[in-house]
């Protein structure tokens, strides 16, 4: 456990691309222990691509990451998974498992080779289940599950990891408005709770900027860092988004005509 509001992800000077390519330029920013922060853009733009950064399965073309005043690329792989749980779009080929045999798989940083859960291991998988609301579904075989219940069990797998810092890519794509909604206040929760930092991108921009304490809106080869509030103010949201003939409703946080 982190301490409230301690810096958890630092960059510097950093510069996110595939293939020698640049896509954004010159990240300086710092997320702290506690805080939902929501990556915003146009698709392509390069959100993916930073989050996958953050969680180094991408190294940075120029500039560097640290997790908890530790150089990202430096660290072991083994390290790298007890600071940093990814969620990733998709679903997991997992054949016949049940729900909780999937959320176990988050304790393997620190099970080892043997993979045997003690007390501790069941204790954090029991309360990932729990935050997530997932208990009654324990013995539930993953294939038998909507989109929105999988979404869930991948989110409590990576609160299992029990890491101080959490990267999900697009968590609720092709979820319904309900299920959207209930997975932002899901990981709202998280921060509270664990006091841990999560960052995810999202195109449901109302309830990210309704439940976000921070906002990282990418632009094409820059990146600005604020509050939501900042955010719609200055009208920031206005120009990442801007669509001919549309326009950004504050009020409602959506484009209108």
């Amino acid at each position: 456990m982190v301490a409230d509001g301690m810096s958890v992800i630092r960059t510097t000077d950093l510069t996110i691309g595939h293939a020698g390519t640049p896509l954004v330029k010159g990240i300086d920013v710092e997320l702290r222990a506690g805080e939902l922060v929501v990556l915003l853009g146009v698709n392509g733009i390069g959100k993916s691509t930073l989050l996958r950064t953050l969680a180094g399965l991408l190294p940075p073309l120029h500039g560097s990451i640290d997790i908890l005043g530790k150089r990202l690329n430096g660290l072991a792989a083994m390290e790298r998974a007890r600071a940093v749980s990814v969620v990733l779009p998709g679903r997991p080929d997992a054949g016949m498992m049940d729900v909780r045999t999937l959320v176990a798989l988050g304790r393997q940083p620190w099970t080892g080779h043997f993979g045997r859960l003690g007390p501790a291991d069941h204790a954090a998988v029991d309360q990932a289940m729990s935050m997530m609301e997932l208990t009654d579904f324990a013995v539930r075989d993953l294939r038998t599950l909507s989109d929105g219940e999988l979404q869930r069990v991948l989110i409590a797998r990576a609160l299992a990891q029990r890491t101080p810092v959490l990267l999900l890519d697009e968590p609720t794509a092709f979820l319904d408005v309900v299920n959207r909604l209930r997975i932002m206040q899901h990981l709202h929760r998280v921060t509270r709770e664990l006091n841990a930092l999560v960052v995810l991108s999202t195109h449901d921009l109302q309830s990210a900027l309704d439940l976000a304490d921070r906002v990282l809106l990418v632009t094409p080869g820059s990146l600005w860092s604020g509050t939501p509030q900042r955010a719609i103010q200055e009208g920031r949201l206005q120009d990442a988004f801007r669509v001919e003939g549309l326009r950004f409703d504050p009020a409602s946080s959506s484009f209108r005509p």
